[in-house]
């Protein structure tokens, strides 16, 4: 099978269940990932009965960058996709580094572009290249199962068909199709992380032999099994600590909690917690101070991101956003 047929099945395979009158938009930057994966999408779409468009996020880093995306959006009209959107993506500061603030503003865009439009599925370019890089990634900030466990291939309206495919499968099929993708500058420039660990992950290959990244992927996909199981018992021990004590929402049972592994007790304490808070930016320590709090006296407490406190009352562990809110014992 030659590259741009495998490209095409995959794409095909993970659309099956999308039925004839949707609309598919693909998130393109005018790279060889997201060109041919938007390609690949307009190949399929007239026989399969769907409207197929594609949305060009702008950051607006630099005026190469933004005419590459105006040319890559008037390729995809002429390749057949319709709408194809051109977006502004405003400037996004979270505090985690301009990548991390540059992917929060790109989805941002592509939310609103979706709801906009009524597109039931976006599609992402990310490949298995990708998807060691995570894993890499996630290994070098010592990060538990979840973030090693990469990206999904599935994620609300987002997919991601070519997570099991090579970045030179990409390649492969832009040029047997006649496409010029843009090759950003920015993904040589060593200043920013996931081009340091992209050189990295091409030196494991060197180093460990083909299939280095192959095997990445696989630790991601076994993980993400792990961590869905672990969630599913992680979020049956909240349901039976929350009944254990008045079925409040914010009010769990210490002695339930405390008696579960700790592996489930501290993915339930997060869990809780990112409830509460409705952040995610919650970490071991934050894990570790709410699961002392199991065994410590009444009274003990910790302090959580959003104002949020943790208190151990008469037995109860209760998360409230100030101590007035606080459930009474």
């Amino acid at each position: 099978m030659d590259d741009l047929t495998r490209l095409v099945v995959a794409v095909r395979d993970e659309l099956q269940d999308v039925a004839s009158g949707q609309l598919i938009l693909t998130a393109c930057s005018g790279g060889p990932d997201s060109l041919a994966l938007a390609a690949a999408t307009a190949r399929l779409a007239p026989a399969r009965g769907w409207r197929a468009g594609a949305v060009v996020v702008d950051h607006g880093w630099s005026q190469q960058a933004s005419a590459a995306g105006a040319e890559a959006a008037s390729v995809l009209e002429q390749l057949g996709l319709a709408p194809v959107e051109l977006v502004a993506a405003p400037a996004v500061t979270g505090g985690a580094g301009p990548e991390s603030d540059a992917r929060t503003a790109r989805y941002q865009a592509l939310d609103a572009a979706a709801l906009r439009l009524g597109a039931s599925v976006v599609l992402l370019g990310h490949t298995l290249d990708d998807q060691a890089e995570t894993v890499l990634l996630g290994l070098g900030r010592g990060s538990g199962a979840r973030s090693l466990a990469g990206m999904p291939r599935r994620r609300g309206i987002y997919r991601r068909p070519l997570l099991g495919l090579r970045r030179s499968v990409t390649l492969a099929a832009c040029a047997a199709m006649e496409l010029q993708p843009w090759h950003d500058p920015a993904n040589l420039d060593r200043r920013y992380t996931r081009v340091r660990v992209r050189q990295l992950a091409d030196e494991l290959e060197t180093a460990l032999g083909p299939g280095a990244a192959q095997n990445l992927a696989r630790t991601a996909d076994l993980l993400r099994a792990d961590a869905d199981a672990l969630d599913v018992a992680a979020a049956d021990l909240l349901k039976q600590a929350r009944a254990a004590s008045s079925d409040h929402d914010c009010d769990f049972d210490c002695h339930v909690l405390a008696s579960a592994p700790e592996a489930i007790r501290r993915r339930a304490l997060l869990m809780a917690a990112r409830e509460v808070t409705g952040t995610s930016a919650l970490t071991r320590a934050h894990a570790l101070a709410l699961d002392a709090l199991l065994t410590a006296g009444d009274g003990a407490r910790t302090n959580l991101p959003s104002g949020v406190i943790a208190q151990r009352v008469c037995g109860r562990l209760q998360l409230a956003s100030s101590p007035n809110d606080q459930p009474t014992p």
